[in-house]
């Protein structure tokens, strides 16, 4: 009797169920940043490597399953779902992963520490930059509806509502960096410039997150305009 490829109960037959899935271990890798901003202000540099660790594994996962959906994805889906956009989209919640792996790493890695003057606006850029993750997964669980109503009707309302909120999200990320990286200028002459130069990437890379969610929310439209 011939083996039935597991990844068939992801599949089904929705084509957006393996984004769904795969969305669901991006958000796994995400959500741990907010723990990580804790451990960082509190310099508690064990628990920085612990979750670092976890952050990492859990990229690892996602990886994993992108790896294997891309090779198992059906050639042809017939649905009003492209088999390209579906692996676009895929490769943009990968990105989201692998940024939440890299900030992880550099913080570690770096051993940083954060002033003092920017440590609430740090903690609640994290925060915001998990948020706007999290309003991008909220969107990838609609698509099943979308789908089955032909990306028509009260669904994309909904949807659209939903990529205005990961928008005004987005938007939040970039106003708190603004004003870190003001902060962090008014500062930057009495910090060691290495430090200064670790300090603005981790900053950028934070404000990526929120750039990156965002991204999936405008293939969506693209899609939905279709």
């Amino acid at each position: 009797m011939p083996t039935r490829n597991p990844l068939m109960s992801i599949f089904g037959s929705s084509p957006v169920k393996p984004l769904q899935e795969h969305m669901i271990k991006v958000v796994d890798a995400v959500a741990p940043l907010n723990d990580l901003a804790e451990a960082l202000l509190a310099q508690d540099l064990e628990r920085v490597a612990a979750i670092q660790e976890e952050i990492a594994h859990r990229e690892d996962e996602a990886d994993d399953l992108k790896h294997e959906l891309r090779l198992h994805l059906p050639r042809s889906l017939f649905m009003p779902v492209e088999r390209r956009d579906v692996l676009e989209v895929l490769n943009m919640q990968d990105r989201i992963a692998n940024r939440a792996k890299d900030i992880a790493g550099l913080v570690r890695g770096r051993r940083m520490t954060i002033p003092e003057n920017i440590a609430e606006d740090f903690s609640r850029f994290v925060s915001r930059g998990v948020d706007a993750c999290k309003q991008a997964q909220r969107i990838i669980n609609e698509l099943d509806e979308l789908v089955e109503t032909g990306f028509s009707g009260a669904a994309v309302d909904k949807v659209q509502q939903m990529i205005k909120e990961l928008d005004r999200i987005e938007k939040d990320t970039d106003e708190i960096q603004i004003r870190i990286r003001e902060k962090l200028f008014d500062i930057e002459r009495d910090l060691p410039p290495v430090e200064v130069m670790f300090l603005y990437r981790i900053i950028d890379w934070i404000g990526d997150l929120g750039d990156r969610a965002q991204r999936v929310g405008s293939r969506l439209q693209i899609m939905l305009a279709k």
